[in-house]
């Protein structure tokens, strides 16, 4: 970030000033592979609640999606510890070759949560990962006391059920040599600049080197692309209005006052517009709109910190 004002002190210095973390990721084994999670305290120790960051799933994503809000979380004083794992075919997990669905996400962090964390957390999850949170909701509703929406996608998207036969068509055209050859192409530095100011941040400025350098590290094992074209196939794709209905927990939409979506269903909507429907479709929905536009944790880090602390605050302040 250029701005010292959102970064004051560099994300790196703040990070390994305000942390203390294990030399290297922890790992657990889920049915038969081998995970990688970062649990992260303050060096003042921990206090509150656990928060569970899942992270998006595209080109050299990971946990260290998170890093940046991490020490931002800490520098600005808040003490909860934080659990962030590499889902399936990301980072440091292990990368089999599988169409990936929301709910094969969603056991893997049920997994998590029942023998690493051990307790209830509040997840924070990014972007078109809200399928996973749902699932994970859905099938153990007692492992999150509450969700923190991070740029949520297009309103449509989740509403909107398209043919399995459809996804697994697009599957079957990436998971060929086609696809290796694309996948090859998109991890280069120029197609991961352009994409990401074409599609993800409100700044050009702000796609800096850090961020090209964590996706170009993150996708050098070319066998991380079989989860990136899981998501591309689009198998997250579905109906989740009954599922988000029935979330009980208290939820922040936390939007981009630029935020925009890929998709053709969602262009015409406004920021404005697709929190009102999140609003509608949450039982204990609220809402915060913060500068910039979506990825929000890592391009707008200091405002988004600032905007979720009250909601995390009132939930480990709740019997």
């Amino acid at each position: 970030m250029d701005d010292p004002s959102r970064n004051p002190i560099g994300w790196e210095q703040s990070f390994w000033l305000c942390m203390t973390t294990t030399t290297g990721p922890q790992f657990y084994a889920y049915q038969g592979y081998q995970c990688a999670y970062d649990y992260l305290t303050p060096a003042s120790g921990a206090t509150g609640q656990p928060l569970l960051l899942i992270h998006p799933i595209g080109v050299g994503l990971s946990r260290h999606f998170w890093d940046r809000f991490a020490g931002e979380w800490f520098r600005q004083g808040h003490r909860n510890p934080l659990y962030s794992p590499d889902l399936l075919g990301c980072g440091d997990s292990a990368m089999p070759r599988a169409a990936y669905h929301p709910d094969d996400w969603a056991k893997q962090l049920q997994e998590f949560m029942q023998t690493v964390v051990q307790r209830p957390a509040i997840a924070l999850v990014q972007g078109a990962l809200l399928p996973v949170a749902i699932e994970l909701a859905h099938r153990q509703p007692d492992l999150l006391r509450g969700l923190v929406l991070c740029g949520p996608p297009a309103w449509p998207l989740m509403t909107r059920d398209t043919p399995a036969w459809q996804h697994r068509l697009v599957w079957n055209g990436f998971d060929s040599p086609l696809g290796a050859g694309f996948y090859r192409y998109a991890r280069r530095s120029q197609f991961l600049q352009s994409f990401s100011t074409r599609q993800l941040f409100a700044a050009a400025q702000d796609v800096d080197a850090e961020w090209l350098a964590l996706l170009q590290e993150g996708a050098r094992d070319p066998a991380s692309r079989h989860a990136v074209f899981a998501f591309l196939a689009g198998f997250w794709r579905q109906d989740y209005r009954a599922k988000m209905a029935a979330i009980s927990q208290p939820t922040l939409v936390v939007m981009g006052d630029r935020a925009s979506s890929i998709s053709r269903e969602g262009k015409q909507e406004t920021p404005a517009e697709r929190i009102a429907d999140y609003l509608q479709g949450f039982p204990k929905g609220e809402s915060v709109t913060i500068p910039g536009r979506n990825v929000l944790p890592y391009e707008s880090t200091v405002e988004f910190v600032a905007a979720i602390a009250p909601f995390i605050q009132r939930l480990d302040q709740s019997p």
